[in-house]
């Protein structure tokens, strides 16, 4: 593990996502982002409340997305590590496209990215002196990101809906073992340690 970690103040993915009740989001919602539209026509739901969390989980996309260009940016990052990085922000952009396909379908307005100075002073990357501070920031929110995507899969009593939570998650949860590993941060000592 990375002993010289900046002091970088990042949000709290899962807990940020609970309070705005993404929890609770409706079974509707999940069915319109894994693009099962006709199952969703279906289903009653707060369709306004989706919207306002589905909106949450774009935020942090968006945050995510971000991240990584700023660490594309820094110079700090070298190949192949820079490679990765990149590929990780394309799986993130994919989660944002999503996200704004099923606040449009639902009526809403996707809530718009924040100017990168925004997000850089967010994460306080002003403390930000090397690759491995870099790569210790994105397993932070790499790791939030999995938490909150877990926290959503409970809500759901069918299992094609609570996929679509889990495909999520998955994406976040490769992304924090391969940046763990980078940063040779210990893995885990018991199971389940995810999403509790």
């Amino acid at each position: 593990m990375n002993t010289h970690e900046p002091k970088i103040i990042t949000p709290d993915r899962r807990r940020f996502l609970r309070g705005a009740g993404i929890a609770t989001l409706s079974a509707t919602a999940v069915a319109v982002l894994g693009g099962r539209e006709a199952l969703a026509q279906g289903m009653k739901g707060d369709a306004g409340k989706d919207v306002a969390i589905l909106n949450v989980a774009l935020g942090l996309e968006h945050e995510a997305i971000a991240a990584y260009q700023i660490g594309a940016e820094s110079k700090l990052l070298k190949q192949p590590v820079l490679g990765v990085a990149v590929q990780f922000q394309s799986h993130h952009k994919e989660h944002r496209d999503a996200l704004i396909a099923t606040i449009q379908k639902m009526g809403g307005k996707p809530v718009a990215a924040k100017p990168m100075q925004e997000y850089a002073d967010a994460l306080n990357v002003k403390m930000i002196k090397s690759a491995g501070d870099i790569l210790v920031l994105a397993a932070r929110l790499e790791k939030g990101a999995a938490n909150a995507y877990l926290g959503v899969i409970p809500s759901f009593s069918n299992g094609d809906l609570a996929k679509v939570a889990g495909r999520l998650a998955a994406d976040e949860t490769m992304h924090w073992t391969v940046l763990a590993q980078a940063t040779k941060e210990a893995l885990p000592q018991k199971a389940l340690s995810f999403g509790a």
